[in-house]
């Protein structure tokens, strides 16, 4: 299995790195197991001093780590500050707090005192991605640890320094060592770490095989996941929307990242008067974003983060416009075998296309035109995924009737899809279950445990002998 730095820039490998053995893993596996009995015994005020000081390392270097990103994956340095501070603004929200979050919640039942006690289950083994190398994992591990938990980490094989700096963020914030590692491995290890009774429970963000394998061996082992998968989110655009705000949003939207996000806007459902209106001013927005050297600070986007990405991209538009798809703006990859893709605007999408019902993980906009407001809702949920959606008019109070009927764990109106510390993150159907960030993200890899205490028996005296 080979774990490497590939610049997709440049088209170098930057670094090597040998993977561990199950020997090896099986040993970090064993500290981190005896670590957990003793991690989870400390105060919330003894894990939230590391847990800050740990966001203000991921501040002091934000550089440095944007840096990495860039090299590794390909992501705009400007982006990878943000995306750093994001971190260090969820591990401050969670050393404020954790403790209120798992706070023993009283119950008013018939016994004298009864209350849900939040309980941590010990290791949890998260695999993550490499699109956001850092806020994938600290968005779980964060709560994790302030919630007693000790974690385990293995990373996309494509992103190994990012996986390293993150334990030595946690390590140098002052946590002991074994509450948190990488472990460099490969997809075949995971099976066996899932199946060995010392870990306790699952997380795991990716692609939806990835998913389901996952689950499926978990489940045999009936151990907890939490599965943030893809998907294919709609952005839906109304006769009465603020044109203009709506396709310079939309650009944006669909290249976040270089349009590699979960939570990109994938499917543009516009109302069929507005529909060449709508095209003409996103292609103008979408025409204006730079490319170039993801170091380069005047970089907007970047190349994709390997090579075969770009040319499955370019498999699923080419199959598509042969069943029909019209392309409206002309981009992709220069020649095949390259990272960089250009973007893309396709439309006349049908059913029989994969532009239609696959995710298309890059800067591919799809264009599809609604009758009217129902059949864009229909078109929103004619899709086997369902992570986020956003919805498009002058009307509020419409926007939010309508936001209650789309299928997905997030919908914002007149605005872009975005995740944050203070509101729950996941999905629906084929785009996973289980809630990461907020209060239901801590939350999820606890024992919610029932206590019921129903008071002191009553002494009775003991009946005296009668004296004859």
């Amino acid at each position: 299995m080979a774990i490497e730095s590939f610049n997709p820039y440049t088209g170098r490998v930057e670094r090597r790195f040998q993977a561990f053995s199950w020997a090896k893993t099986e040993r970090i596996l064993a500290q981190v197991a005896k670590e957990a009995i003793t991690w989870r015994t400390t105060s919330f005020a003894h894990r939230a001093e590391r847990m800050r000081r740990a966001g203000q390392l991921l501040r002091d270097r934000q550089n440095e780590l944007a840096h990495m990103m860039a090299v590794e994956m390909g992501k705009p340095i400007t982006d990878g500050r943000a995306e750093v501070l994001k971190c260090a603004l969820t591990c401050d929200y969670y050393a404020e707090h954790a403790e209120e979050f798992l706070r023993d919640e009283p119950i008013k039942t018939e016994a004298q005192h009864s209350f849900i006690a939040y309980e941590p289950l010990g290791v949890v083994l998260a695999v993550m991605p490499w699109n956001f190398p850092f806020w994938q994992v600290v968005r779980f591990a964060a709560p994790a640890l302030m919630a007693g938990n000790v974690g385990l980490l293995k990373h996309a094989s494509n992103v190994p320094q990012c996986a390293l700096a993150l334990e030595q963020i946690f390590h140098d914030a002052g946590f002991p060592p074994a509450t948190f590692r990488t472990l460099l491995i490969g997809s075949e290890l995971v099976e066996k770490l899932i199946q060995d009774d010392r870990v306790k429970a699952v997380t795991l963000t990716g692609s939806e095989p990835a998913g389901a394998q996952v689950a499926s061996t978990a489940g045999a082992q009936i151990k907890k996941t939490v599965l943030e998968l893809g998907g294919s989110d709609a952005f839906v655009v109304l006769a009465d929307a603020d044109l203009e705000l709506a396709a310079k949003t939309a650009a944006q939207a669909r290249m976040i990242n270089s349009g590699q996000s979960c939570i990109a806007a994938k499917r543009f459902i516009v109302e069929k008067p507005i529909a060449k209106e709508f095209i003409s001013k996103m292609k103008t927005h979408l025409l204006a974003m730079r490319t170039g050297d993801p170091l380069d600070e005047a970089t907007q986007f970047g190349p994709l983060a390997r090579p075969d990405l770009a040319d499955d991209l370019t498999r699923q538009v080419d199959e598509s416009v042969a069943k029909g798809a019209k392309v409206d703006l002309h981009g992709g990859q220069s020649k095949p075998g390259t990272a960089l893709f250009r973007p893309m605007i396709i439309s006349n999408i049908k059913p029989s296309q994969p532009a239609y019902y696959e995710e298309l993980f890059g800067p591919v906009a799809i264009i599809m035109e609604a009758k009217n407001e129902e059949d864009a809702i229909r078109l929103a949920n004619d899709s086997r995924f369902g992570l986020g959606a956003a919805i498009w008019t002058r009307d509020e109070k419409r926007g939010e009737t309508l936001a209650r009927r789309i299928e997905a764990g997030a919908v914002f109106v007149n605005s872009m899809v975005k995740s944050s510390p203070e509101m729950p993150f996941g999905g629906v159907k084929k785009s996973g279950y289980g809630r990461e960030l907020s209060y239901l993200g801590i939350r999820e890899f606890v024992n919610q445990k029932s206590i019921w205490v129903a008071g002191a028996q009553k002494k009775t005296a003991p009946k005296q002998k009668k004296v004859e």
